[in-house]
């Protein structure tokens, strides 16, 4: 919504109001629709090069690597996941704002919100790592920003899970129990997909087992969409907030 009028030549300031529901949307789908249309084309177009490994088995579904590591892949995806990273800032710090406020007088929970807020930073610093430097480019630094992301992932969501524990304690509110009821369902699902996924792997580099290179690839495009299921929840923690942006310029006389 925009409010905004301009009476006697003086400009008032023009305001946009958004909700805080359609802010965390759109900063899940930037990346969902970015990894979605990178493995469509990388599949279609780039498929001997995405699927290829090794091990020289076949391979039917590219991994995610491969997939953002390719032409034009790797600028799509590269272009959603720099345009999500501030609206996902913001969305990190709104998070730490409200448990300071929630749980000023508790110095257990108010420590968790410190190391919440520093573990969403370290994941999304790991998702820009692994963006921006591909694996066909530096493979090492790619490693260690995907490790990154999901160390810094699991931990974020497991401190999440623990404080909305204590807020559906103390709430009276069916949305807050709806919330870390997703929360701990969405976690366990990225654990168990993070373990498929990484059991996988290693069997695809110690056997070289035709398939096994597929699973992995599946289970790591799980990973991701759980994990950016469990970020959606914000939607139902924020429900009635909005965010505002202000413009305002000074009036000059000539």
């Amino acid at each position: 919504m925009l409010q905004g009028s301009n009476i006697f030549g003086h400009e008032r300031p023009l305001v946009i109001r958004v909700s805080f529901a359609t802010c965390v949307l759109a900063t899940v789908c930037l990346p969902l629709l970015g990894l979605i249309t990178c493995v469509l084309i990388s599949s279609v177009f780039h498929f001997e090069d995405a699927t290829g490994t090794h091990c020289q088995v076949p391979n039917y579904l590219p991994s995610i690597s491969a997939s953002i590591s390719l032409s034009p892949e790797c600028h799509i995806w590269r272009f959603c996941i720099g345009l999500h990273s501030a609206p996902r800032l913001l969305v990190a710090f709104t998070y730490f704002k409200f448990y300071k406020t929630r749980f000023a007088a508790r110095f257990p929970e108010s420590l968790l919100s410190c190391l919440n807020l520093a573990f969403s930073i370290f994941e999304n610093l790991g998702l820009l790592l692994l963006t921006y430097v591909s694996s066909s480019e530096t493979y090492f630094v790619h490693k260690e920003g995907f490790v990154l992301f999901i160390v810094s992932s699991l931990i974020y969501m497991s401190i999440t899970c623990r404080l909305w524990k204590t807020i559906k304690k103390y709430s009276l509110s069916p949305e807050d129990a709806k919330s870390h009821h997703w929360k701990v369902r969405f976690l366990l699902l990225n654990v168990c997909f993070c373990a498929f996924a990484g059991f996988f792997y290693w069997k695809h580099n110690m056997y070289c087992e035709s398939g096994s290179y597929t699973f992995f690839a599946l289970f790591e495009y799980l990973v991701v969409f759980s994990n950016m299921a469990f970020h959606l929840t914000a939607v139902w923690d924020f429900k009635s907030r909005e965010v505002m942006v202000i413009s305002s310029s000074e009036d000059k006389d000539f």
